[in-house]
């Protein structure tokens, strides 16, 4: 399964194809397929058509719910700005494992502001799996359980502080500057380019002993 992906609320109805109206009541499923999770929405009417009290077994969805659809706002209403929520799009994009604390903790910050809901918690392979959904776009986050140490807390939080001020990418000062382009070694009336450039000498070993 993997740690952690978005699945994206459909705009219309997975059994019969008719786009969802704006506030119209809709379901939600999760299915496990080859050890991956999957969404299906589905309308209130094939809802009520197909299923019935014993559902769950015969369906054999693992989890469920039911929501209200709302219309996605104008592109000219989105504001593109870094954000909790942002950035832990951005990290789960990258897809890089490096990143599952961070993530992790992104997740609980929003959770705590009811950015994100808590929708439904599994366990696989010994590991917390939590899905959370944002309410105002219906996407579902998959996001794993560290289970993170006393002792590695105070680093992954301040890991989410730098991430949160310069995003991905550290600001430019921070890399190191590479030389200029042809440019050598500065000789001086004495010295090698060594010891005039401040690099490490040449391995004693190179020296013969005194004797």
């Amino acid at each position: 399964m993997n740690d952690w992906n978005i699945q994206t609320r459909a705009h219309a109805c997975e059994a019969c194809g008719k786009p969802f109206a704006n506030k119209a009541a809709f379901h939600t499923l999760l299915f496990e397929e080859n050890r991956e999770l999957r969404r299906s929405d589905i309308c209130d009417p094939c809802w009520q058509q197909q299923n019935g009290a014993d559902s769950r077994v015969r369906q054999g969805f693992i989890s469920y719910w039911q929501g209200v659809f709302e219309a996605p706002p104008p592109a000219a209403d989105l504001v593109h700005k870094e954000t909790a929520e942002t950035l832990l799009r951005k990290l789960i994009e990258v897809n890089d494992p490096r990143y599952i604390p961070a993530g992790y903790i992104l997740a609980v910050m929003l959770e705590r502001k009811r950015v994100l809901k808590v929708k439904e918690q599994l366990v696989r392979d010994g590991q917390r799996i939590f899905i959370y959904e944002q309410p105002k776009t219906g996407d579902l986050f998959t996001i794993t359980d560290p289970n993170l140490q006393l002792s590695q807390l105070e680093q992954v939080q301040r890991d989410v502080a730098a991430l949160l001020e310069h995003g991905l990418n550290p600001p430019a000062a921070e890399l190191p500057v590479p030389p200029a382009a042809g440019a050598g070694p500065v000789m001086a009336e004495s010295g090698s380019p060594n010891e005039q450039s401040g690099s490490a000498p040449p391995p004693a070993a190179a020296t013969p002993a005194a004797g």
